[in-house]
């Protein structure tokens, strides 16, 4: 049996080749700055050859804590990635036009290690960013480092850091499992029937769909004097009460009471449409965490909340009878109690 690729499996590598074009005219990756006195947040975009959005603020406040000021010439990537995707861009079309599979097998262990080395270059970066920093800065605090994070969220002092792909990364790593796909599909072939080949497709495809959607940002347990209420502003001193609110893009708002998580969902601070989960304490079990459309909400004079909505949420009808009997208490589910907060 022939080991070139199907006609259909080669249109897929020039489209995923193509792609890339996308990394020219879009940001790779972008880094996200959150706190109390830029509640709208901060952005730095990252090209593959240069830099955009709040640098200037961000550089600016970074000088307070010692940081090194961010410029384009502290990248010398910048000046070699335009030639790296264009190597890539060749090769794909390459691949598609000769149609062989070895050479689409190359294609994706380069660009595997090229993965790795951005990532470790990007980390690299980030730690000399972070932990080199000017010993007459204006605040100092011993011991503590500034690197943001890799990939994810990180808290630095009152900014809370993320760190993710922008649209050209996302085109990216969507052209390389595209890559991956058709590969594995083809390899799956040539041993195996062309009708098998097609479930083949089926489950890897639904085992990247999983993947993405199995991705989701999930709940962080509350630090009790470091972590404040999106809401108040207050610090975070009891892990029984309260919430957090988590967006699609994976920001966290925390939340030392319900009343001040729905008080933020009425005002807009997130649209509707825009967040992935809104999630309870579960009462009994500080910092384990229950979707609110699955707990019961208890409000009584006996639960003391922070800031005084005396309302806890249990996992399930079961538990918050139990903890409701002999007390002057009402139950309520999410949609009861979020009409009842004015």
């Amino acid at each position: 049996m022939s080991n070139n690729l199907s006609i259909v499996s080669r249109i897929l590598v020039a489209f995923a080749s193509g792609a890339l074009v996308a990394v020219f005219f879009l940001p790779a990756w972008r880094i996200d700055l959150f706190a109390p006195q830029y509640p709208e947040g901060l952005t730095m975009n990252i090209w593959i050859n240069g830099l955009s959005g709040d640098v200037d603020i961000i550089n600016g406040l970074n000088h307070y804590i010692g940081m090194k000021h961010i410029t384009v010439d502290m990248f010398p990537e910048f000046k070699f990635l335009p030639y790296v995707v264009g190597f890539f861009m060749l090769f794909g079309m390459m691949v598609a036009i000769t149609g062989k599979r070895k050479l689409l097998f190359f294609y994706l262990v380069l660009s595997a290690i090229g993965g790795v080395l951005a990532m470790y270059d990007f980390y690299s970066w980030g730690y000399e960013y972070g932990h080199d920093l000017d010993p007459k800065a204006p605040i100092q605090v011993p011991g503590l480092s500034y690197q943001p994070p890799l990939i994810g969220h990180k808290r630095l002092l009152n900014f809370d850091s993320y760190s993710f792909p922008d649209v050209g990364g996302w085109v990216v790593i969507g052209a390389g499992i595209l890559a991956f796909v058709v590969w594995f599909t083809e390899w799956y072939r040539h041993r195996k029937s062309v009708k098998k080949a097609a479930l083949a497709t089926a489950v890897i495809s639904a085992f990247v769909l999983f993947a993405f959607s199995s991705c989701d940002t999930k709940p962080q347990p509350f630090a009790i004097g470091k972590d404040e209420c999106r809401f108040c502003k207050m610090s975070i001193t009891d892990t029984r009460f309260g919430g957090e609110v988590i967006t699609k893009k994976g920001k966290i708002h925390k939340f030392d009471d319900l009343l001040c998580m729905i008080h933020f969902l009425k005002s807009g601070g997130e649209a509707e449409k825009d967040i992935a989960k809104k999630v309870s304490i579960n009462f009994e079990r500080p910092n384990e965490f229950i979707d609110v459309s699955a707990a019961v909400f208890v409000t009584s004079p006996e639960l003391k909340s922070p800031m005084g909505s005396n309302t806890a949420g249990f996992a399930g009808q079961q538990a918050a009878t139990s903890y409701s009997k002999e007390k002057q208490a009402e139950q309520l589910n999410w949609q009861e109690l979020y009409n009842k907060i004015q």
